[in-house]
């Protein structure tokens, strides 16, 4: 499938994708960048630069299982734009990671960096693997590996991993030990996301979900909806969606839906976020909870809603339900969940939808304070990094807003033309190298 044809034909006069990027995700994503750069006449030679991922490796991992067997798993990075400074993203571990899903995530992170005005370019990791069938120990020999094979990739001063879809806090200090014993000295600017004790930063583990309510509060604000009368249903109950979700309470929203990798549960009358969570936590699963109703993620989806919160994976909100959705507003807590064709539908609908490169913008904002604490060896208060965190992540929110609305263009548009038009800017003034 070429891309030209994938573009309803039309003759871009643009290169072609390459064979080994060639995925859904990647696709989607490389659609919403062609969009906003034909929208603003970019120069075709920096259009060209931003469609292709400046460096990508794959990696096999030989690993010792706890059975005495040897497994090979596949891994990725992939560093795709450089132009505003070193490469800043996560690192994923799930069954489902192929190089064109990390090169979609790698774009996409240089794009959100670019729109907060952070002084990074994006890149993307991760390993084709289920953490959850491997132990403890198996986990930790993965991650040093895949850490030793990214290692002339990676560093304070060229590219920073951080937690994803399957990794958290523990895999970021495995990754910043294993480094820092092929330099010889701790370096905890090499990952960010890492615990408190080894130059973690406070507030990085509730920031993604903690800036997607900034965000939706500011958009009922601009709605004119009261928070007190609005209710929520969020997908995913991982770190995102389970702390987005905790906050949306605590701003008086009312979170009538949640669901886990297993299933769904709702209850009209709002669910009850600390019972939720510690019954998850109890349990590791969402299922059989007894004060929700057991749903499916299709109808979970489908209910009923002032604000849906797609904060699981990519590719949930499709052509085959995006008119079936019963919300007002969308905030993308996850990485690309509505497709191509789906967009087009919710835009005709008139759902209001804040992007991923904006909603879910938190995480690396607070990842980049944690990167300059480290860098300083000076440390902050909790209540200093929310502060900050709010005061940048609301004003991208509000310049991609009034452009929107000058331009009568969906926000999602005007998101994508602010970042792309730093990013052009940091090309044209670098040059062409030789």
């Amino acid at each position: 499938m070429s891309y030209e044809l994938w573009v309803n034909g039309k003759e871009k006069n643009m290169q072609a994708v390459p064979t080994e990027f060639d995925s859904p995700t990647y696709l989607d994503v490389l659609s919403q960048l062609d969009n906003a750069a034909e929208w603003i006449c970019l120069d075709r030679n920096i259009w060209n630069r931003l469609r292709l991922p400046q460096r990508a490796l794959c990696v096999s991992m030989p690993i010792k299982m706890d059975s005495g067997d040897v497994y090979v798993f596949q891994g990725f990075r992939v560093q795709h734009d450089s132009s505003l400074g070193p490469t800043k993203g996560g690192v994923r571990y799930h069954p489902g990671v192929n190089l064109g899903e990390v090169a979609a995530l790698a774009m996409n992170m240089t794009l959100k960096c670019s729109l907060v005005g952070l002084p990074y370019g994006g890149a993307k990791g991760g390993i084709r693997c289920n953490p959850k069938d491997l132990s403890k120990k198996e986990l930790q020999r993965l991650t040093r590996r895949y850490t030793t094979e990214i290692y002339p990739l990676i560093g304070p001063d060229h590219d920073i991993p951080a937690p994803d879809v399957g990794t958290n806090y523990e895999v970021m200090a495995w990754i910043m030990d294993t480094y820092s014993q092929q330099r010889g000295y701790a370096v905890p600017g090499v990952v960010t996301g890492k615990p408190i004790c080894i130059g973690g930063s406070l507030g990085r583990e509730e920031a993604t979900g903690r800036g997607v309510v900034y965000i939706t509060l500011e958009v009922l604000k601009h709605l004119g909806i009261k928070a007190e009368e609005s209710t929520a249903i969020v997908q995913g109950f991982g770190n995102v969606g389970s702390v987005a979700a905790r906050f949306l309470t605590s701003s008086n929203i009312k979170v009538t839906g949640l669901s886990d990798s297993t299933c769904g549960i709702y209850n009209n009358n709002g669910l009850d976020i600390a019972d939720v969570t510690s019954y998850k936590k109890a349990r590791h699963t969402l299922e059989g909870y007894p004060n929700g109703e057991m749903i499916d993620n299709k109808t979970l989806l489908e209910s009923e809603c002032t604000i849906l919160i797609p904060a699981a994976l990519s590719g949930q909100i499709t052509e085959e339900n995006a008119g079936r959705l019963n919300c007002k507003v969308i905030i993308e807590g996850a990485n690309s969940p509505t497709t191509k064709e789906a967009d087009g539908i919710l835009n005709e609908r008139g759902i209001f939808v804040v992007p991923d490169i904006l909603a879910n913008s938190g995480g690396v904002i607070v990842s980049y304070f944690e990167w300059v604490q480290d860098l300083q060896k000076y440390f902050w208060k909790e209540k200093e990094i929310n502060e900050r965190l709010h005061e940048i992540i609301t004003t991208a929110f509000d310049k991609a807003l009034k452009f929107s609305v000058s331009e009568n263009i969906p926000m999602r548009k005007a998101s994508m033309v602010s970042a792309i038009k730093r990013l052009a800017d940091a090309h044209l003034a670098r040059g062409l190298y030789p």
